[in-house]
């Protein structure tokens, strides 16, 4: 089952499914929301919303605007503005947000980088060289 946000409600419809019996490998992009349940390898950007189901396994790099994760991601994950990480979420890389919600029992494996609001994004990787 996906996890929706009051936001992603809002603005529609979820636009890609990838189901628990789907496996993509590759380099995935998408422009709208995405849903995924099943598996992910290789890098997976996003400019809206991902919403990764509790059965699913992402080994890739990720980047998207809003992730909402109760799956797991191997990989390194940038999120451009909320990440919301539910019970049974587990992240085995590094992490970078704006804004952070974690439900007691989520893993994060590897460094969690809090950004600024009035920081871009683009520019986090300048000051985490000292």
């Amino acid at each position: 089952m996906a996890i929706f946000s009051q936001e992603e409600k809002s603005n529609g419809e979820v636009e890609t499914i990838i189901g628990p019996s789907v496996r993509v490998e590759g380099n995935f992009r998408g422009e709208g929301n995405i849903t995924v349940q099943g598996v992910v390898q290789g890098t997976l950007k996003n400019s809206h919303n991902l919403n990764v189901g509790a059965q699913a396994k992402i080994k890739a790099d990720v980047e998207t605007k809003n992730l909402f994760l109760a799956g797991e991601i191997k990989g390194n994950v940038k999120v451009l503005e909320k990440t919301d990480l539910k019970s049974t979420a587990k992240i085995l890389g590094n992490l970078e947000t704006k804004k952070l919600s974690v439900e007691e029992g989520a893993i994060i494996n590897g460094k969690c980088m809090m950004i600024p609001e009035t920081m871009p994004i683009n520019e986090s990787k300048k000051g985490s060289a000292k």
